[in-house]
């Protein structure tokens, strides 16, 4: 993620497990940067239920329009999701060259 630090890219967490307390312990421990929401404790949590997440992990990505651009259930392939990261992001440079 350091390499996205100054880049127009966003990462959001979801987090449905039951103990509060030990996600914040993992959260400073692992100094993990990015933003992760609660999700009352259950994988049938109401953020969890929105975006129909039946299998964990999920990874979306989203365009700066809210639109699904890569989705990937548990066996994340880490070079398809640089790939289309870095291309959203050339799409997004290109858009503000030429509004």
């Amino acid at each position: 993620m350091k390499r996205l630090a100054d880049k127009p890219f966003v990462l959001l967490g979801v987090n449905s497990d039951s103990d509060r307390a030990a996600i914040k312990k993992t959260v400073q421990q692992e100094n993990l940067t990015w933003q992760s929401w609660w999700d009352n404790g259950s994988t049938l949590g109401p953020i969890q239920t929105k975006w129909q997440v039946a299998q964990r992990p999920v990874v979306y990505v989203l365009d700066a329009q809210g639109v699904i651009r890569y989705r990937n259930i548990i066996s994340v392939d880490e070079e398809l999701l640089d790939e289309t990261i870095d291309s959203l992001l050339e799409e997004l440079a290109a858009k503000s060259r030429n509004p």
